[in-house]
């Protein structure tokens, strides 16, 4: 039986900013998505993931060349929430992160992210580059982790009006044909949305166990 352990002290404090970015436009969403969880009261932690090698077992410094650290199990266990962010790969999360989230099961055994809040976010070269269904294919482990999982309500008008990325599934960005195209304004407040979410609601469910 799954035992579900929800810790409350000062350990769970933050949110962890967890993502993968090839050419810098996840990054700097991830780092949008940070301000908005330091707009909402908590502290957010940004940490990414190493690359994966397709032909044999690859291998990477403990610390990477420039960025935040690598992230690691204990950053999820002592998290209060979650917001992670991918790039697209055919519609899908790309590999370095379905990589880790495969590394997790003792966090699942342990139901050491049942009840936390969550959220995605992602980047893709076309407007219609599977940025949709890479929001979902992020969020299905974090539902079987037992995770609170959000998106973003159409009170946020700039789901409303935006003519680059944004759903109601998470926040998003079009990043061109030669992902260079920086993230918009509009872009950039999604981005916040979700990060004020997740420290709100993160700080209301720590409420409730007090």
């Amino acid at each position: 039986m799954m035992t579900i352990h929800l810790e409350t002290d000062s350990l769970m404090r933050y949110i962890l900013v967890l993502y993968y970015s090839r050419y810098g436009a996840t990054a700097e969403m991830a780092r949008q998505v940070a301000r908005g969880v330091e707009s909402g009261g908590l502290e957010a932690r940004l940490r990414t993931v190493p690359v994966v090698s397709t032909v044999c077992e690859a291998t990477e410094d403990s610390i990477p060349p420039s960025g935040p650290p690598y992230a690691d199990s204990d950053d999820l266990r002592q998290c209060a929430g979650l917001a992670l962010g991918s790039p697209t790969r055919f519609g899908n999360m790309a590999a370095p992160v379905k990589y880790f989230l495969d590394g997790t099961s003792g966090l699942w055994l342990a139901g050491a992210l049942a009840g936390k809040p969550a959220g995605v976010f992602t980047s893709t070269s076309s407007l219609h580059g599977g940025q949709e269904t890479t929001l979902l294919s992020m969020m299905l482990p974090l539902l079987h982790h037992g995770m609170l999982v959000m998106g973003l309500p159409y009170s946020e008008t700039d789901l409303l009006h935006t003519r680059t990325g944004g759903t109601p599934y998470g926040p998003s960005h079009l990043a061109g044909p030669e992902s260079d195209l920086p993230v918009t304004d509009e872009e950039k407040r999604l981005c916040h949305a979700l990060g004020r979410r997740l420290a709100d609601t993160a700080d209301r469910l720590s409420r409730r166990e007090e």
